[in-house]
């Protein structure tokens, strides 16, 4: 373990991914009620259920860190150490039965992203990465694998209409530009991006909790994370992200989208 990152934070992480995943299987493929807010998504008992566990369990375990979640906000930004959560990273999924949505669980040190756990609690699928260390699925280290290639490259981003106004056409070019592309994708391809089962990801409006934890499981696999100008990801980015597993298909994708 890296001299920066305690090993009670990380044992500490996991045990939080162990208890949100019992929360999510307890309400998985239930008639499970939910609320839509200000911005559109659905937010379910499961999502308030889960980030509420956390926060209590970061009170009552590492009360001087902060923390930035989805359902109740941020405390204590500036601490030292910051966990960034989302919940149900897909509530959309979740709602609907399918299981590929994921529980996210980062770590900041500094503003820098330390430790991040991608969680598929219904598959029993875990993505685990920390800064400077080599990340792990299900506790066996993984790597992205080499395309050097944009007309090989499997890609997946948000849907289409995310993409307006001057990244519209850009989008269009890049889609032309790769083998096959899947949309509507939330954090679960990051995962295979990381297991070298995925070339490309590339989203657009994404919020802190939804990317802090990727930073270290793609990184720690040999990938590259960044928003659209190449710029390393913090609390302060604007959403717009771009993650490859061989450097070169970063640049090609950076090079079409542009800032």
């Amino acid at each position: 373990m890296n001299a920066t990152l305690p090993r009670e934070f990380v044992d500490f992480a996991q045990r939080l991914a162990d208890q949100a995943g019992a929360i999510a299987r307890r309400y998985f493929r239930t008639p499970v009620a939910f609320d839509i807010k200000a911005d559109s998504s659905p937010v379910s008992i499961a999502d308030r259920s889960i980030e509420e566990m956390i926060r209590n369990e970061i009170a009552k375990t590492v009360p001087a860190h902060g923390i930035f979640g989805e359902e109740f906000g941020h405390e204590r930004l500036d601490a030292e150490w910051v966990w960034v959560i989302d919940p149900i990273d897909g509530t959309k999924p979740f709602l609907t039965g399918r299981p590929t949505f994921g529980i996210l669980i980062g770590l900041l040190h500094r503003g820098r992203p330390a430790l991040g756990i991608i969680d598929q609690p219904i598959a029993r699928e875990r993505w685990f990465g920390a800064r400077g260390e080599a990340s792990t699925f299900n506790g066996q280290a993984i790597r992205t694998r080499p395309c050097k290639e944009l007309a090989r490259v499997a890609f997946h981003a948000n849907a289409p209409e995310f993409f307006t106004g001057r990244f519209e056409e850009r989008f269009r070019q890049l889609r032309k530009s790769v083998y096959f592309a899947q949309y509507s994708c939330d954090c679960y391809p990051y995962g295979l991006l990381a297991s070298g089962l995925v070339d490309l990801v590339v989203e657009i409006g994404l919020k802190p909790y939804d990317y802090v934890a990727l930073v270290p499981v793609i990184e720690g696999a040999g990938g590259t994370i960044t928003d659209f100008a190449g710029r390393a990801l913090d609390l302060s980015s604007d959403g717009k992200v771009i993650a490859a597993g061989d450097a070169a298909m970063h640049r090609a994708a950076s090079d079409i989208l542009g800032t």
